[in-house]
């Protein structure tokens, strides 16, 4: 297997000559996803998307950039919070950035995926009462607050079923999320939270999985190619002992959905985690006039819920470099070597620790000290294909 793209850049034995764009890592957000392992992480699929598409890396986007004639690629921190803010940059396609474009920032948070608790509870401006109505089949019991009142009353509503969690909406990989199984633990977890943010972002109160298992259902595109994928989630334990994600197992298709089911063989549940994902996806752009994006990633939990059923639906959306992009890289960097190429399958991994141990055919996406969560490495490998099940 070929290496040789490890560093992100070398894809092709000759020198690949700019078609004069330029390819811009930009910080939507400072103070989100801003530590120094994911602005690493984010500059090298930055300097790959540029080999991808013969474009020159130029790194951190600035305003006075805006002034150039030169077409810009943008690989965002996060989701563009609002289409009017894309427009400022020349965000107008799915071709002009690695992510997504929402009207409204609650958009991009979990906070959609639930009703609110009632037509006379609090919520932001945009907000769409269709979109938790067209997405009922695809998600788990729950409901998005605005308010520590309107959390506290729907968390009542649903413990009488059984245990909830409470999900802080910007919180990713798990973080700040409590199970609560009666009222009291319900208002000491509300009480722990800064109302502000809440009527801000909002909270979510969903039903509890026992054991459940959390796949992903994606789909990348740059330029021509579009590759889909589904695979399973696995944690791991970080530096100061806390559970967190710890990659993916991927397998990947070049085309879209249909490709992926047709040139896959996935079980009856992971049939059912694409479908509710596709499902989530088309209620997006149903609801919500201006989204757009250009990589889409949709968490999709299985499990037991309360009285002992089975349940599966969306838990949160994802249109931004995110955990698996190691993996897509990976994958779109194949297809585009190899047009004979239809289907993969990609690891990847955040290992924690001075001494995690690198298979020397991986392609290193970060691996150094970050000041505030120490040792990280975060790599993918290209696995054999043994099967469609994960």
């Amino acid at each position: 297997m070929d290496t040789s793209f490890s560093s992100g850049v070398a894809l092709v034995d000759t020198v690949l000559k700019s078609t004069g764009g330029s390819v811009v890592v930009w910080s939507a957000d400072p103070q989100a996803y801003g530590s120094e392992h994911e602005r690493a992480t984010r500059s090298n699929f930055a300097e790959r998307l540029a080999a991808l598409k013969q474009f020159r890396f130029a790194g951190e986007y600035h305003a006075s950039r805006a002034r150039e004639n030169t077409p810009l690629y943008f690989v965002p921190s996060d989701t563009v919070p609002s289409t009017q803010l894309a427009r400022s940059l020349g965000i107008s396609t799915v071709h002009d950035l690695f992510g997504g474009v929402v009207p409204y920032p609650f958009v991009a948070t979990k906070a959609i995926t639930h009703p609110l608790v009632g037509r006379a509870a609090a919520c932001p401006e945009g907000w769409a009462p269709t979109f938790a109505a067209d997405i009922s089949h695809a998600a788990l019991g729950g409901f998005s607050a605005f308010s520590a009142e309107d959390a506290r009353w729907a968390g009542r509503r649903l413990l009488e079923n059984g245990p909830v969690r409470v999900k802080p909406v910007c919180a990713t990989g798990g973080r700040g999320q409590t199970m609560v199984t009666g009222a009291d633990a319900l208002d000491r977890s509300l009480a722990a939270m800064d109302e502000s943010e809440i009527a801000l972002h909002g909270v979510v109160i969903e039903e509890n999985l026992e054991r459940p298992d959390t796949f992903s259902v994606g789909q990348v595109m740059v330029d021509h190619m579009i590759v889909s994928y589904f695979g399973r989630q696995r944690m791991t334990t970080d530096n100061v002992g806390q559970s967190v994600y710890g990659g993916s197992d991927l397998t990947l298709v070049r085309g879209n959905f249909d490709a992926l089911l047709a040139k896959t063989s996935p079980s009856p549940a992971l049939c059912l985690a694409i479908e509710q994902a596709r499902r989530y996806h088309q209620a997006v752009i149903d609801c919500f006039p201006g989204f757009l994006a250009s990589r889409v990633n949709y968490d999709v939990a299985q499990g037991v819920g309360a009285g002992g059923a089975w349940r599966s639906g969306v838990l949160e959306q994802s249109w931004r470099v995110g955990g698996a992009t190691g993996a897509e890289m990976m994958a779109l960097e194949g297809f585009w070597r190899d047009p004979a190429l239809e289907r993969l399958r990609v690891s990847c991994f955040e290992a924690y620790g001075a001494a995690a141990s690198i298979p020397s055919d991986a392609a290193v996406h970060y691996r150094g000290i970050d000041s505030q969560i120490g040792a990280l490495t975060k790599y993918a490998l290209i696995q054999p294909y043994a099967s469609d099940t994960t």
